[in-house]
């Protein structure tokens, strides 16, 4: 590859690193699954035991039909998150989550987008509730739940592969 041998031993060193750091994706998609996942669980089921207080909340942010809102946000962050955690159908539940995490940006949490304060202080944004949510579901969005998930059992079963 590289006459120089001070190059190629970068070269083989940087492979070596690529191959580990591949290897490790899906127990990092595994590890963001099943800790995001939960924790969309368990938001969506507190919504759905405490509906009013979550109906009234909803209200209170001009939110319309917030008890039916309410019921389905939380219907979808329980059953969501459950896919999550298993890994079924991870890259499409997470289309919903996304958009019901851009609402709620939107609505609860308007006053960092207000003068586009959030390009100045990219904290604040950071910070908010959904934030951490919203970058989970990029990720599902984007490498989809890996290799360790019933997503990726399913696609071997279908194409052939070994069931590992």
């Amino acid at each position: 590859m590289f006459t120089n041998p001070l190059l190629h031993f970068i070269a083989v060193v940087y492979e070596k690193i690529v191959g580990i750091g591949s290897n490790l994706q899906s127990l990092f998609l595994l590890w963001v699954r099943l800790t995001w996942g939960h924790q969309f669980y368990l938001t969506g089921m507190g919504k759905l035991h405490n509906i009013e207080q979550t109906a009234q909340y909803f209200a209170s942010l001009g939110i319309a039909h917030p008890e039916l809102q309410a019921h389905v946000v939380g219907t979808l962050e329980a059953a969501g998150g459950a896919l999550l955690v298993v890994g079924l159908a991870s890259r499409f539940i997470s289309i919903p989550l996304l958009i019901t995490l851009l609402v709620a940006l939107g609505t609860a949490h308007i006053q960092i987008f207000s003068g586009l304060h959030f390009l100045t202080d990219p904290a604040e944004l950071a910070a908010s509730a959904p934030f951490p949510f919203l970058m989970m579901t990029l990720l599902m969005i984007c490498y989809g739940p890996g290799r360790i998930s019933l997503d990726g059992w399913l696609k071997r079963w279908a194409e052939g592969q070994p069931k590992y």
